[in-house]
C-alpha cells in the first residue's frame, strides 16, 4: 500500500512539474515572438488598449 501511495505522489508531482514547464515554455515563446516583432519593426514596446478608458498604453511585462 505504501508503494502505491508513493507512486501516486511521484506521478502527480511529475505531472504538475510537466504542466509548469509547458506553461513557462509557452510564455517564453510568446515573449520571444513579441520581442522579435518589436525588433523587426523598430518599436519601443507593445501597446494594449485599456478596456475601460479606451486609451492605449505600453504593455507591462509579466514575470
Amino acid at each position: 500500500m505504501a508503494q502505491l501511495i508513493f507512486m501516486i505522489i511521484l506521478i502527480g508531482g511529475g505531472w504538475l512539474l510537466y504542466k509548469k514547464f509547458i506553461r513557462d515554455a509557452e510564455r517564453l515563446a510568446s515573449r520571444s515572438r513579441r520581442e522579435e516583432t518589436e525588433r523587426r519593426t523598430g518599436a519601443m514596446g507593445t501597446l494594449e488598449k485599456d478596456p475601460v478608458t479606451g486609451e492605449y498604453r505600453v504593455k507591462k511585462e509579466e514575470d
